[in-house]
């Protein structure tokens, strides 16, 4: 890390063993302030005399949400006109979310403005931003000393915009963590807004059963919301606020995937890691057990699947300085195995939280590390902080790319509600999904698919009319038998054909297994919401696997076909057996012409 960077902006934010991880990272677009960019740079250099050379941050990109902007005073109509479309079109790239730096070259020379244009500036800013329905928060200043006498200051300021397209920008984050290491009641305090009282208090509004009340342990996924509104406030349920009442009030919302820490519920835990598609994985690790029981297997399913993961260091209430020390030292020693090899950032800091925010969304290798209290609400601001300013992994091109294909809402969950009828619970993978729309849903035992109808969608227990993709709903279907329905089936557009198959061809690696890997072996295999028991047919070029080997495998499923797409990741168990992947080929069903049924209440009908 550059130190005169990490000096400016948070200096205790501090990467552990070294590597460019702190400081402001920037992306954003052309334009500045106005000016020679050539000339203020060569000021910029040598103004006062000073030999010291000034901090930069990395150059402007075209795309993406982050923009420099030197300097924005008193801009004449027809340039104002012009940052307004350069502002719209960085709320778009981030969905919704944009983020100004103000006292920065395009080039990444950092500068600083006078604190009269610094006003000047944020006035202009705030203008603009009112002109496309925005609210701005300032997220941190710091002064820029190198090269003058008089004090000068760069500004971040996140910009925030609900999109007109979409009621808010939604992220999922899957909470992982060995059993009684918090999570549950980490969850219950930053969604009811009050504090634990020491005894798990706060957790029992996200039980779902009786005996996890009892017992105190997860066993099933919930979901719990966290919303921020456009000035970068928490909405939660804090002022009897009703889940309708926490979107409507929201520019941005987490979504909390709650599964189970225990390891006799590990394929719940897998399930909801491979099928509600999380964008980030937060685990919770308490102060004083340390890394114990299912956490070093939670790190490692969030490592396969490739999703990118936070540390929570919880409970230091109960433990001394050292203990809590001593549990991050174990995490960073962990961590930058060469099995991770993640840079470990601790955050101590609202500079720090800012600053991790940033870089872990633009670097898979930054893993930010909070260490808090649930009881006495130590640290507990910088989580927010972080959560509020956390960007999208996707930009808008993709999400739009997204959209433009086919429907595909994955089935996850299968309820029956009174007055209501069927119900299911999952994610849309692509393309757009309306009220009213026909879809049909599949495979059946027999590899069919059936006609059905959406009736009406909720999203975070909310009504919404249009679903698209990356979101995740529930979707009632009426009068629609359940008992045609599975978990693992998708819901697709007639139009797709979509391709089914009981045999597939896998590259897979081998993580762990006991002796050795061979064929007739039997494992449960996950692909997104897919979850069989498939036997291995075939080896290709071998006999047998051992640990860390690799290979193309053939499995096939032993119940019933299963919707699979070329490239999809796998992951696969049984026992101590574990080993990922990705699809390499799929043998093909074919079902005929007629593979299309008309689900109804009292049974199957051809049409």
């Amino acid at each position: 890390m550059d130190s005169r960077v990490s000096e400016l902006f948070g200096g205790c934010c501090r990467p552990v063993g070294g590597g460019n991880a702190g400081g402001l990272r920037g992306r954003g677009g052309n334009g500045s302030g106005g000016g020679s960019s050539k000339g203020r740079k060569k000021n910029g250099r040598h103004r006062g005399g000073k030999a010291n050379n000034p901090p930069y941050l990395p150059p402007e990109a075209e795309d993406g949400n982050i923009e420099y902007k030197l300097k924005l005073v008193n801009p004449s109509q027809y340039r104002f006109e012009h940052l307004v479309t350069q502002m719209k079109w960085r709320l778009q790239e981030g969905r919704g979310e944009a983020v100004y730096q103000i006292g920065v070259e395009d080039n990444g020379l950092l500068v600083g403005l006078s604190e009269e244009e610094m006003r000047a500036s944020l006035k202009t800013l705030r203008r603009m931003a009112e002109k496309v329905g925005a609210d701005i928060t300032v997220l941190r200043e710091r002064e820029v000393d190198y090269d003058s006498d008089i004090p000068r200051k760069i500004t971040e300021v996140l910009v925030r915009k609900v999109p007109d397209n979409q009621q808010f920008l939604d992220l999922r984050v899957a909470v992982l963590g060995n059993v009684d290491s918090g999570k549950s009641t980490l969850l219950g305090v930053l969604t009811q807004g009050e504090l634990d009282n020491g005894r798990g208090r706060a957790r029992l509004n996200l039980f779902r059963h009786l005996h996890e009340i009892q017992s105190g342990r997860t066993s099933s996924i919930s979901f719990e919301i966290l919303g921020f509104n456009s000035k970068g406030e928490v909405v939660n349920y804090s002022d009897s606020r009703t889940a309708e009442e926490i979107c409507e009030s929201s520019s941005k919302m987490i979504t909390f995937i709650d599964l189970a820490g225990h390891h006799k519920y590990l394929k719940t835990t897998i399930f909801g890691l491979t099928s509600y598609c999380p964008d980030f994985a937060m685990l919770v690790v308490s102060a004083n057990t340390g890394i114990a029981g299912t956490t070093r297997e939670h790190l490692g399913l969030a490592m396969a699947l490739k999703v990118p993961f936070f540390i929570v260091i919880s409970k230091v209430d109960l433990c001394s300085k050292a203990t809590v020390e001593r549990t991050v030292k174990q995490l960073e020693r962990i961590l930058k195995q060469p099995g991770c090899n993640k840079l470990p950032l601790l955050v101590t800091s609202d500079d720090d939280a800012v600053t991790a925010a940033q870089q872990f969304a633009q670097s898979p290798n930054i893993t930010p590390i909070f260490t808090l209290s649930s009881v006495s609400g130590e640290n507990l601001d910088l989580l927010k902080v972080f959560l509020n300013i956390l960007p999208p992994l996707t930009n808008s091109k993709e999400q739009e790319d997204l959209m433009q294909q086919l429907t595909e809402f994955q089935v996850d969950e299968i309820y029956t509600v009174p007055e209501v009828g069927t119900v299911v619970g999952g994610t849309l993978s692509s393309g757009i999904c309306r009220e009213g729309e026909n879809l049909v849903v599949g495979p059946t035992d027999d590899g069919k698919f059936l006609q059905l109808k959406v009736c009406s969608i909720q999203r975070n227990r909310s009504a919404c009319r249009v679903l698209r993709a990356g979101q995740a709903a529930t979707l009632a279907l009426g009068h629609f038998d359940r008992s045609l329905l599975r978990k693992g089936m998708v819901m697709v557009s007639p139009e797709m054909n979509p391709t089914i198959c009981s045999v597939f061809e896998a590259e897979i690696v081998l993580l762990f297994h006991a002796t050795t890997f061979r064929k007739g072996f039997q494992v449960t295999v996950h692909v997104g919401n897919v979850r069989q028991t498939a036997i291995v047919e075939k080896i290709q070029g071998k006999d047998m696997l051992r640990t860390g080997e690799k290979a193309v495998v053939r499995f096939r499923f032993i119940k019933h076909p299963e919707y699979l797409k070329i490239g999809a990741k796998l992951l696969f168990r049984e026992g101590v057996t574990k080993g990922i992947g990705h699809v390499t080929s799929i043998q093909v069903i074919n079902t005929g012409e007629n593979n299309v049924e008309e689900g109804i209440s009292s049974g199957l009908v051809n049409f």
